[in-house]
């Protein structure tokens, strides 16, 4: 907000006060002072910085010559067992080798020759043990002629950090025939490190590429071992580069200078501690500071003393002042804007469309309205309460922010509903990839109430100009689709069209027809083989639902399925399932056929029916059926959505022997230790990794890491979808233990379904 004229003559008849302007002379000499000091401490504490990181990278020069002095002398002498072993065919190398001197101190390096077989042929150390420590080596110059540094060991009968240098040895004839190695205690390459140059706290070190500290001194600590990221402490350039760092090591900030030693996998680190390095100058500044800060007090008690209470009563009109401007402020922005998300409103949200839409007129440009609504967001709410809800949506209301760019607007129109508008586009396939991004992003877990919670969101999409050329139109299109979109499966999107209308009423047409097939008796139960893989036996049956509509024909679950989770008519048709495929199973067993376990599929709104127990305890009870031979299979992405919740469940029906399996496994977000914790029976691997099993690496992977992780936690594997010889051989040689699919059978109805287990009797009795 501007402010008025007046209200800057104020402020000149203020300054021209005596209390005001003793305040202000004084804060100039104090400004004038304090800029002295802190310019001073500032050029004093640079001169020790840049003086702290030239002796770090002398130091470190001086290291890094040293130690490629060292590990060229080892390697000459490596070469040197090397070539008498090969060249002279001496099998013990050593002791000529040392009666001409040419081998290095005993007392620092041992000296050792090892033959393929990972036997020790000649040391110079006389404790020495075996070769058994040389398998490591032998393995990895078996295909190479390089110089191998290992890794720092401790040695058991010193306890000292020791490294190993090894060569390949080859043979007359080029085979390999064994290493030769040079031990040498690591601290070693750490006896040069100079209390008077690198402090008590400074580090002189030797480090892998791989990460690992080949020792490390810091004062009279050496260390080795452990592992750092090496990337951030070694810069990828040739010049030797100080930083200011802190060592993940202990914590102290370094000038560290590092480089990689040329055409070894090592590297050089020599670091100076900060603390060191800047004690004297820092105080020093204290000093200054000190001195600063007591000529500063005397200034500010005698100006303070003189304009206290014109400082109150200025202060007092100030912030009455600032009260009633953010007052107004936040009136104006809580008009336009939502109070919880501080996202525009509904009305906000209503301008800047119709701005848009004008601009959009005039330049000729394309520009789109998506409606976004949240699935299951009322079952959270409802769940956790409201505090939760709330935070849902804020956290809902960044993530919308981060999927867009500067220019779009997204906006809260109230509950769980928000729209975006996205003002300049390109085409239609970038709108699509805005709301594929923003399904993604809201599809990431919600942490609630120390709980992992996931929703989905529905997305309706309107184009101006084919859509609609003003607000509401636009506004009622996506709408439109959006809804569309719930229809459709939520977690999706849906662009207007003019078949939405018609899509529409053959929904209301679906919706109706559902409401009496079950008094019609127009639902019909197939039933699919499940099989054992080494057999072929038939080891249990999954029932599947199938709707004989009078009109529209056989209709697909995947059509009727969605509408009745909708309307919550699932509850009603999947009593009709538990029932019919229990006293179907009771009757198949009383016609002498074998007793085997039928599994049915539970939808979302039936795993949550508070009711779902007792129910299945009624139908139990009333069939006969035996509770262990009814298999309930859930998926996977609704195991993982309300965990303490699905664990109680799943333990309710666990007490009551029925058996538990994960459907569609492998697209969904559960991990083994997740797994561990549910009470299941099975998995059934996903379909759409069995269908390219044979020909997709990726697919073939995949399988077999779930064939895996399903055997170690005990549960029977079932693969889905198996309709060639080809997909079964690949599961049976992976010890899958169960496969249903049209390579069988297909699902059939239960009069054929008859004929198959009478065949596979038939076969028992004969074989017996």
């Amino acid at each position: 907000m501007s402010k008025s004229p007046s209200h800057f003559r104020d402020g000149l008849g203020h300054l021209r006060e005596a209390y005001i302007l003793l305040p202000l002379l004084s804060a100039l000499l104090l400004l004038a002072l304090w800029s002295a000091t802190l310019y001073l401490i500032k050029v004093e504490q640079s001169r020790a910085q840049r003086n702290a990181a030239t002796v770090s990278q002398e130091i470190g020069a001086i290291y890094e010559a040293q130690i490629l002095r060292a590990v060229r002398e080892i390697d000459q002498t490596l070469k040197l067992v090397k070539y008498t072993y090969e060249a002279e065919g001496e099998r013990n190398p050593l002791p000529q080798l040392k009666e001409r001197a040419l081998l290095p101190p005993a007392l620092l390096f041992d000296v050792s020759v090892v033959s393929a077989d990972a036997k020790l042929l000649a040391s110079t150390r006389a404790e020495e043990t075996g070769a058994a420590s040389a398998r490591d080596e032998l393995r990895t110059l078996r295909n190479n002629d390089t110089l191998l540094i290992s890794r720092p060991w401790k040695d058991p009968l010193t306890k000292e950090w020791r490294l190993r240098f090894s060569r390949r040895l080859n043979a007359p004839d080029g085979t390999f025939s064994g290493i030769a190695r040079v031990e040498v205690d690591a601290a070693y390459f750490a006896s040069s490190y100079d209390a008077s140059k690198l402090g008590e706290r400074g580090v002189l070190g030797l480090l892998g590429t791989d990460g690992v500290f080949r020792v490390r001194r810091t004062g009279e600590s050496i260390q080795a071992g452990d592992t750092v990221d090496y990337d951030a402490l070694v810069p990828d350039t040739e010049d030797l580069q100080t930083s200011l760092l802190t060592s993940s090591w202990d914590g102290v900030r370094r000038y560290t200078s590092a480089r990689q030693l040329y055409d070894l996998p090592l590297a050089v680190i020599v670091g100076l501690s900060e603390e060191e390095q800047l004690v004297a100058v820092n105080r020093q500044a204290q000093t200054y500071l000190r001195r600063a800060a007591g000529a500063s007090l005397l200034l500010a008690l005698f100006a303070g003393l003189l304009s206290r209470m014109s400082w109150q009563l200025a202060q007092s009109r100030l912030q009455a002042a600032e009260a009633k401007v953010a007052y107004a402020e936040r009136v104006e922005y809580l008009a336009y804007h939502d109070a919880l998300t501080e996202l525009p409103n509904r009305s906000l949200f209503s301008k800047l469309l119709i701005q848009h839409i004008h601009e959009a007129h005039r330049y000729q440009r394309q520009m789109a309205v998506l409606f976004l609504d949240l699935d299951r967001f009322k079952q959270i709410n409802d769940t956790l309460g409201h505090d939760a809800g709330d935070q849902l949506l804020q956290e809902v209301a960044n993530r919308l922010k981060g999927c867009l760019r500067e220019s779009d607007i997204v906006a809260r129109l109230g509950g769980d509903e928000f729209v975006v508008l996205l003002p300049q586009l390109s085409d239609e396939q970038y709108v699509a990839g805005i709301a594929q991004k923003i399904l993604a992003a809201i599809a990431r877990p919600f942490h609630l109430r120390e709980q992992e919670f996931r929703v989905t969101a529905s997305i309706g999409i309107s184009l101006f100009a084919r859509d609609g050329q003003d607000e509401q139109t636009l506004k009622k299109n996506a709408d439109i689709a959006m809804y569309q979109a719930k229809q459709q499966g939520k977690n999706t999107f849906q662009f207007y069209s003019e078949k939405l209308n018609a899509e529409s009423l053959e929904r209301q047409t679906l919706e109706f027809g559902l409401r009496h097939a079950l008094e019609r008796n127009e639902f019909r139960l197939h039933y699919q083989a499940k099989r054992d893989i080494r057999s072929g036996r038939i080891t249990g049956m999954e029932a599947l639902l199938r709707w004989a509509h009078p009109d529209l024909g056989l209709v697909a679950p995947m059509q009727f399925i969605p509408v009745a989770e909708e309307t919550g008519l699932i509850l009603p048709i999947g009593k009709w399932v538990l029932r019919t495929v229990c006293e179907q199973n009771v009757a198949w067993q009383q016609q002498g056929l074998p007793h085997l376990c039928i599994a049915v599929n539970l939808t979302a709104r039936q795993f949550v029916d508070e009711h779902l127990l007792t129910d299945l305890a009624t139908i139990l009870r009333d069939t006969g059926m035996d509770a262990c031979l009814l298999e309930l299979e859930i998926t996977e992405s609704l195991l993982m959505q309300d965990v303490r919740k699905t664990l109680q469940v799943l333990t309710g029906l666990k007490e009551m022997n029925i058996r538990i399996a994960i459907d569609d496994f492998g697209i969904g977000y559960s991990s083994l230790s997740a797994l561990k914790q549910f009470p299941l029976d099975s998995i059934k691997i996903d379909r759409s990794f069995i269908r390219d099993v044979t020909s997709l690496a990726e697919d073939r992977a995949l399988t077999e890491a779930i064939i895996t992780m399903g055997r170690s936690l005990s549960l029977t594997v079932v693969a889905q979808g198996v309709e060639t010889k080809e997909q079964a051989d690949f599961l049976r040689d992976n010890a899958c233990d169960e496969f249903q699919g049209f390579y069988f059978n297909k699902p059939v109805p239960a009069d054929q379904f008859k004929v198959l287990l009478q065949a596979q009797t038939a076969r028992t009795d004969t074989n017996v």
